[in-house]
């Protein structure tokens, strides 16, 4: 998906940015990026590949090199950013994080309002910073042009750009994605994750609205759009994206995962010998349901950290699995003769779980009963980079349903995402025998909603139901 972070301070501000950003690594896997300015030299700029080496060793040089009071940085899962503009606005530098639905439709538009060239990828893509930079070269002021850039993307873009003045830092439309300010005496920061700024010294100032825009100085915070009334943002960044030690609307990632493993276990009838969760994102969910079930926790996997976090997974799908498989180190006392339970963050295309099962069973485990944190994904997300996949059939319950009704029918999905249906429970029957489970229990839709504890309708759980 990405991160980014984003410093104005009275004094250098590169080792806060440079922290700062580096504390997003847990979000993207293929760029890293900052940009910084200051009345002498003006804007200085470094992108590095971080697919194989980590943000702090690739940037290790830049930042000792690199000086200004104004910076934004950022870990990206696919565009080089931030990228340097020059327009009518002057010169500004732009980050981006979010999704763009309808590139072919905007590059038409953008050419037609004069915009002569867009600089292609490796891939033959547009940068969707490019666009966005775009867009808002089309109107006569930065917030009217981040305005008009959120209201002709279909997607999500939250947005943050660095000006000799200040810092423009933007939430998207519906704040699918989250933006926190942080003060500290003589600078403000504004993060994708809150937890980013705690050991800097920052405290937390506000969290942005949707669609809010401020502009962020070493002086102050200026609101110069206010936020809209409606909010769907991404459950999913709980469930899945976010850090333990984050939050997003006041509702702690941790405590949020502790409730969901809680409201697993008193649905649930097995009787394992112990719970453990798939590192890193199914522990915490896991501690829940043993403390509310009563259950052993254990830890059947050990991850290798030194040198496998999971930021650096690469981006082919037949290596992350490879990948995912190298890192998991057994610990075969835990596991011979025992029944495991295991809870995973979600269950996707399904082939790494299903190799992690038979590897379980290989070294001896009875049983393996399967409990993801969150309902069957039966839907792409249409406004994070949450996966990539060109098509939904790449989903496992996408696959199943189409065996289970052809791939030529009309399909009622309303019946495949209701857990008290036949047809629900048939096709969770079908993924159990597929990927070779005891047993397979998602978790319910509005379970973990209350897990969440905020405002239903604040929540976008269209991967889920198919609902916007």
């Amino acid at each position: 998906m990405g991160g980014f972070f984003a410093v104005a301070s009275k004094e250098d501000c590169v080792f806060d940015l440079f922290f700062g950003t580096d504390y997003h690594s847990h979000l993207g896997t293929r760029r890293g990026g900052m940009a910084v300015y200051n009345k002498e030299d003006g804007f200085d700029r470094s992108i590095h590949n971080i697919e194989n080496s980590p943000f702090r060793t690739k940037f290790e040089k830049d930042v000792n090199e690199m000086k200004g009071n104004l910076g934004i940085g950022c870990i990206s899962d696919y565009e080089p950013q931030p990228l340097i503009v020059r327009s009518h606005h002057g010169t500004y530098s732009i980050i981006t994080v979010g999704k763009i639905n309808n590139m072919e439709e905007l590059i038409a538009d953008v050419f037609k309002a004069g915009t002569s060239h867009f600089l292609e990828m490796s891939g033959g893509d547009i940068n969707a910073t490019e666009m966005v930079a775009a867009l808002i070269n089309q109107k006569e002021n930065i917030v009217e042009g981040i305005q008009f850039a959120q209201e002709k993307i279909s997607g999500s873009m939250s947005i943050l750009v660095l000006t000799a003045k200040g810092i423009y830092c933007a939430r998207d439309k519906f704040g699918r994605t989250p933006v926190a300010i942080g003060k500290k005496e003589n600078a403000f920061c504004a993060s994708f994750e809150c937890f980013a700024y705690l050991n800097l010294g920052y405290q937390d100032y506000k969290e942005l609205g949707p669609g809010e825009i401020v502009v962020m100085t070493p002086e102050a915070v200026v609101t110069l759009a206010q936020p809209g009334k409606e909010m769907k943002i991404c459950t999913f960044l709980w469930i899945y994206y976010g850090y333990p030690s984050s939050s997003y609307e006041g509702v702690s990632v941790e405590k949020m995962r502790y409730n969901c493993g809680a409201a697993r276990a008193k649905r649930d009838n097995v009787t394992p010998d112990s719970v453990a969760g798939i590192p890193d994102s199914g522990t915490a969910h896991a501690v829940g349901y043993a403390n509310a079930s009563g259950i052993p926790f254990t830890r059947p996997f050990i991850k290798y950290t030194p040198t496998w976090p999971r930021s650096f997974m690469p981006t082919i799908q037949s290596k992350r699995n490879m990948i995912a498989k190298m890192k998991m180190i057994p610990v075969h006392d835990l596991i011979q003769e025992k029944s495991l339970l295991l809870i995973d963050d979600s269950i996707v295309r399904g082939t790494q779980l299903r190799e992690t099962t038979e590897f379980l069973y290989q070294s001896g485990a009875k049983e393996v009963h399967i409990r993801p944190a969150c309902p069957p994904l039966v839907f792409g997300c249409k406004y994070l980079n949450f996966s990539r996949s060109s098509s939904e059939m790449d989903l496992i319950t996408r696959r199943v349903i189409a065996e289970l009704e052809g791939r030529d029918a009309d399909i009622d999905f309303e019946e495949y995402v209701n857990p008290e249906s036949d047809k629900y429970q048939s096709m969770i029957e079908k993924i159990r025998q597929q990927l070779n489970f005891t047993s397979l229990r998602f978790h319910r839709l509005d379970d973990m909603i209350e897990s969440v504890g905020i405002d239903p309708s604040k929540l976008c759980t269209y991967c889920w139901n198919g609902k916007e």
